[in-house]
């Protein structure tokens, strides 16, 4: 699909996403109201309720934001240009449909053949102006796009600046060095990572060093947060499983996560392209993680259309998209109860739809999988592919 295309359905889909959060502006984003019309943004609600709302520092003051650098620069910079709440959500929706549309090209970039159904995806669209997320998802498509063209140097500064925007893209590190070393360039590896940490040192670092509690909010509020809204861990809770020590068993089943990971990765007998592996990852991250926020369906759509390589493998992808739809729907149905709606959805269906859009998301991950499973190599296969032969045939030559 031609460049201008792309841009057009683009800016479509964020003028449709605008509407859609638009009824809210009407009635000032009031409770439950924001629920019922499923129009909620952290946008003008975190204006009122931070520092940044009285023009202070985002990261000083009794309220500072709970997020990364870059981000709380943005919240702040745009506060320090519009005060009224109105005035901050439409700032701050025009730049995030503009990233939005840089998303989209770079998208359709890595993968020409599916990356265009980004603005065609319902639920990315319902998403769009809740959060500042489309920020560090620029950044880390650009990364990806730069890694697989070996343009190692430019996406490990793209991925520190994403890192230091949202956290969430720290998770593909591990699968970058994977493929170098898959590659057997440990000297690539040391470069890479250590452009990656002096980027993110040098836009960090300042902020610490300044103001170092509203620095360490961020990383306090996650180490600290009990089971959140759309977590696995929330949904069992709520239909009456309690679980203790939950940090420990989110770490645990993290790391049953990252070794199904590794049996995968060093079952192929070819290199994958990060492209090919990052949904995957932090796909697998978002179903074990204490929180499960609406807008994360930002982050995986465009890395779901660039992992896939085959078009019989829409149908999941689609599946996916209806699940993250009816997730949807159902937060702010459960939201508007809790907050005094007359209707709305009891929390044993907001959890059991929360666990169907794990599903879903599994369900995918195991169809992305299957396809690379099945896939072969044109060339020789690589000498420390297969996970089997590492275990098992280095014993051959003993007696």
């Amino acid at each position: 699909m031609k460049t201008r295309a792309i841009v057009l359905f683009a800016f479509l889909a964020s003028a449709i996403s605008y509407a859609k959060f638009s009824p809210c502006i009407g009635f000032n984003w009031a409770t439950p109201g924001q629920y019922i019309h499923a129009c909620y943004s952290d946008l003008p609600s975190l204006l009122g309720n931070r520092s940044i709302g009285s023009g202070a520092w985002a990261f000083s003051g009794e309220q500072p934001v709970e997020y990364p650098v870059i981000t709380g620069l943005v919240m702040y910079l745009t506060a320090q240009i519009a005060q009224v709440t109105t005035t901050y959500y439409i700032l701050n929706a025009a730049l995030l449909a503009l990233l939005f549309i840089g998303v989209a090209l770079i998208t359709a970039r890595i993968r020409p053949q599916f990356g265009y159904l980004l603005s065609f995806t319902p639920a990315v669209i319902a998403a769009l102006y809740i959060n500042w997320d489309l920020w560090a998802i620029a950044t880390m498509m650009i990364s990806i796009y730069w890694f697989d063209r070996k343009q190692y140097d430019l996406s490990a500064l793209a991925i520190g600046i994403s890192i230091a925007t949202k956290f969430i893209p720290v998770f593909l590190i591990p699968v970058a060095i994977y493929i170098f070393y898959r590659n057997h360039n440990l000297k690539g590896t040391i470069r890479y990572l250590g452009i990656a940490l002096a980027t993110w040192l040098v836009i960090n670092l300042p902020v610490a060093l300044t103001t170092f509690d509203g620095w360490w909010y961020f990383y306090k509020l996650n180490i600290e947060r009990v089971a959140d809204w759309g977590s696995l861990w929330y949904a069992l809770s709520a239909l009456g499983i309690g679980l203790t020590n939950l940090n420990y068993l989110s770490i645990l089943l993290l790391l049953a996560c990252v070794a199904a990971l590794g049996i995968f990765l060093f079952s192929l007998d070819y290199i994958p392209s990060l492209a090919q592996l990052a949904f995957i990852v932090i796909a697998a991250v978002t179903c074990v993680s204490k929180v499960y926020s609406p807008q994360y369906v930002l982050w995986l759509a465009p890395l779901a259309l660039i992992a896939l390589i085959d078009k019989r493998d829409l149908p999941a992808f689609w599946v996916w998209q209806v699940s993250e739809v009816i997730y949807h729907v159902a937060i702010w149905q459960h939201l508007a109860t809790v907050t005094g709606a007359r209707f709305g959805l009891p929390v044993t269906g907001y959890a059991l739809i929360s666990l169907l859009r794990i599903v879903a998301t599994v369900a995918l991950v195991a169809v992305l999988v299957r396809r690379a499973l099945l896939m072969r190599s044109p060339n020789k296969p690589d000498s420390q592919g297969k996970l089997a032969d590492f275990l098992f045939e280095a014993g051959k030559s003993y007696p």
